[in-house]
């Protein structure tokens, strides 16, 4: 019997050296121009690209996500394909198992605390950074930047206090977003720590 994607996924990602760094937070904070900009600055970070089921926005990047029909994204769940996924205010979100691991990189995720908290279940030894806006109200300005309905906005504000909490709770840095050059420095630090610490361990 062949194994499942799943299982294939865990052993791969499991095996290798690669530190998994989750980047998370509520809708709002900047978490995808963040993430770009981390890859940017560091070679050595891949950057897995997520799957959703949510429209694609007005003048967002065709590569922000590979958008899918709700089939599609289910065929690939009930495959074992997601190392995470879950569903958020009615859209489903993914992060696939890298088909084979870029050599000597690490893998960053920029995702949602709901799939933080997967990944976190599932690889104990990943790094979690919680980033937040520096204020509701300029959460909620990001928000309406791009595009989002005010309705849409209203549930994202609600349920952004849920996710916080939740996601101090399982985060090992937690980040204000008020300067992206400072934001992404601290990131980096945080990132390289981690990595002296593992390569003393070894």
């Amino acid at each position: 019997m062949s194994r499942s994607r799943d299982a294939i996924g865990i052993s791969s990602v499991g095996d290798s050296k690669s530190l998994i760094i989750v980047l998370c937070g509520p809708g709002g904070v900047g978490k995808g121009t963040v993430a770009r900009l981390l890859v940017e600055d560091d070679p050595s970070l891949w950057l897995s690209r997520s799957w959703t089921t949510r429209p694609h926005r007005d003048g967002e990047p065709e590569d922000a996500y590979y958008f899918v029909d709700k089939s599609e994204f289910m065929s690939m769940a009930d495959k074992g394909g997601f190392m995470e996924w879950a569903e958020f205010l009615g859209n489903l979100y993914g992060t696939p198992w890298p088909d084979s691991l870029p050599t000597d990189n690490d893998i960053l995720l920029e995702i949602d605390v709901q799939g933080a908290m997967q990944v976190r279940e599932r690889f104990p030894d990943s790094l979690v950074v919680l980033l937040l806006a520096p204020s509701k109200d300029e959460q909620r300005r990001r928000l309406e930047g791009r595009g989002d309905s005010e309705e849409h906005i209203e549930l994202r504000m609600k349920e952004a206090a849920k996710e916080i909490e939740s996601a101090k709770e399982i985060a090992d840095a937690t980040v204000t977003n008020d300067s992206l050059d400072r934001v992404v420095g601290e990131i980096s630090a945080i990132i390289n720590d981690r990595r002296v610490s593992r390569s003393g361990q070894q």
